[in-house]
């Protein structure tokens, strides 16, 4: 097979840092080729050079033979260049009309009035490419994530792209939708489309690449044929060491009751949900997504108001909002670090003091000494990678992001811990850190509430599994008891105990 593209000895650095050292990668007409490493290895910044965000410091790009300079973002669109980022781009009061064609209107001659009729006909071709059913004339607004990325798709096939870029595309999608969007990424194949596919998720990897290449620490480790390696393999590449397990669940001693919630019930949402939870236990959450799981711990939380009893160490406490749910002793790990999480304009100082600045203070002025101290302390205790604690948030990578929105409820010494997708996004050394962190705080005698949409986690860090079918508990299991299959089938509605 021909080269459609070729990077070789592509290096960059920021402030005398060096995060890229001398990288390649090559992609085949027709192929998918993952694009693998830990949060940090570099992989970003390779497809932000190859988008023409970045301008490499060395390095040559050639595309189908011929080299190149990506001089801006659009230099790389008219050459063929499209990026699916994980944070979609979609103008949600715009139609899908209008974002698909959103600064490349077609016009009638050159008048400069856009012509609507033609815009459509169009749309509905690329649309209709993708087995998409969606009028041209609905508010982007107006659909679910997996059909925004579809429609992002479209829009980098109408702008011809031979080399799509797909950043973490199933994070967000149902399985459903991922059942689809890997059709859709079949017969781009077919029609000659390169794509550079970049994910965590070890199974999708086997599932729909040709060839995998593996960075690490910013540097080139190695590309593998898809069919001739192994996960075990995969993950020696990229952590440069062997993972023995995946989840390294310790035995923990239960103790008293921690969290209790009575019949917690809100209207469309959430209907009658009641449990325990007790110190030193990782109570696992499952259930298919529009389960309630999240609206369950934004409720427990006080940031969604809501009907019946929550008791925190027996007591009944009236939690009005996210401040009482705090002073109870009860802290919320959000699913969405970037949009709930972080202040990412801010720097890892600022988002690790915000929850904890009554601790920090005298008299409404901050300590330095003692903000100092309990950065440093922060940051040495969950390994964050970062340059400076003084350094944007927003510039770490997903694993070192999350970290950081752990670590600032960690400082306010939780009673409970709700953890909503707490690896969602993060590596797989990362997320081995995580339950490192998980198991130590249960052996502290911290209570966790653990949400996930990943079975092999919930399976492998729960102590006691509880399952949410359309804002029902359906299903309650012991970890002895617990199997994928069960787990699905009280998912889908069926009741189910054991």
């Amino acid at each position: 097979m021909a080269d459609l593209l070729k990077m070789e000895g592509i290096s960059k650095s920021f402030s005398g840092v060096r995060v890229l050292d001398k990288v390649q990668l090559s992609l085949q007409v027709g192929e998918v080729h993952a694009l693998m490493g830990e949060n940090g290895a570099g992989k970003s910044t390779l497809m932000k050079i190859l988008s023409g965000i970045y301008t490499m410091d060395e390095g040559i790009i050639q595309i189908q033979g011929t080299e190149q300079v990506m001089s801006s973002p659009k230099a790389a669109q008219d050459l063929g260049v499209a990026i699916i980022h994980q944070e979609l781009n979609m103008i949600p009061y715009l139609s899908v009309m209008e974002n698909l064609f959103l600064g490349r209107e077609l016009k009638y001659g050159r008048t400069g009035i856009v012509n609507w009729s033609k815009m459509r006909t169009e749309a509905r071709k690329y649309l209709s490419q993708l087995g998409l059913e969606i009028s041209p004339d609905t508010l982007a607004g107006e659909l679910s994530v997996g059909q925004q990325q579809m429609v992002e798709i479209a829009k980098a096939l109408s702008m011809q792209a031979k080399i799509l870029v797909l950043d973490e595309p199933t994070a967000a999608l149902t399985k459903r939708e991922i059942e689809k969007l890997f059709k859709v990424i079949e017969s781009l194949k077919a029609q000659n489309v390169g794509m550079i596919y970049i994910s965590h998720r070890m199974g999708e990897i086997f599932q729909i690449s040709d060839r995998i290449t593996v960075l690490r620490d910013g540097r080139y480790i190695g590309t593998r044929e898809t069919r001739e390696t192994s996960m075990d393999e995969l993950v020696k590449m990229m952590v440069g060491r062997e993972i023995k397990e995946l989840f390294p669940k310790t035995k923990t001693t239960v103790g008293e009751e921690r969290l209790r919630v009575e019949g917690l019930s809100q209207p469309g949402k959430l209907e009658n949900v009641s449990f325990s939870l007790r110190s030193g236990e990782i109570l696992g959450i499952a259930g298919l997504m529009g389960a309630g799981r999240t609206e369950l711990a934004k409720a427990i939380f006080g940031v969604e108001s809501c009907s019946g009893k929550i008791y925190v160490n027996d007591h009944v406490i009236n939690i009005k909002n996210p401040r009482d749910a705090i002073r109870s002793g009860i802290a919320l790990v959000t699913e969405d670090r970037k949009g709930e999480g972080l202040v990412l304009e801010l720097s890892v100082r600022e988002n690790l003091s915000l929850p904890n600045l009554p601790t920090l203070s005298r008299s409404g002025f901050i300590s330095q000494r003692k903000e100092q101290e309990f950065v440093d302390d922060g940051i040495e205790k969950l390994h964050v990678k970062a340059h400076h604690p003084n350094q944007k948030v927003g510039s770490l990578s997903g694993g070192n992001q999350q970290k950081v929105v752990i670590g600032k409820w960690l400082a306010t010494h939780p009673k409970v811990l709700i953890l909503d997708e707490p690896t969602r996004g993060v590596d797989i050394g990362a997320k081995r850190e995580i339950y490192s962190l998980m198991n130590q705080l249960v052996q502290e005698g911290v209570a966790i509430l653990m949400i996930s949409s990943e079975l092999s986690e919930v399976l492998g860090m729960s102590d006691r599994i509880l399952v949410m079918h359309e804002g029902r508990v359906t299903g309650e299991f012991s970890r002895e008891n617990a199997t994928q299959e069960n787990i699905m089938h009280a998912a889908t509605g069926g009741k189910s105990h054991g």
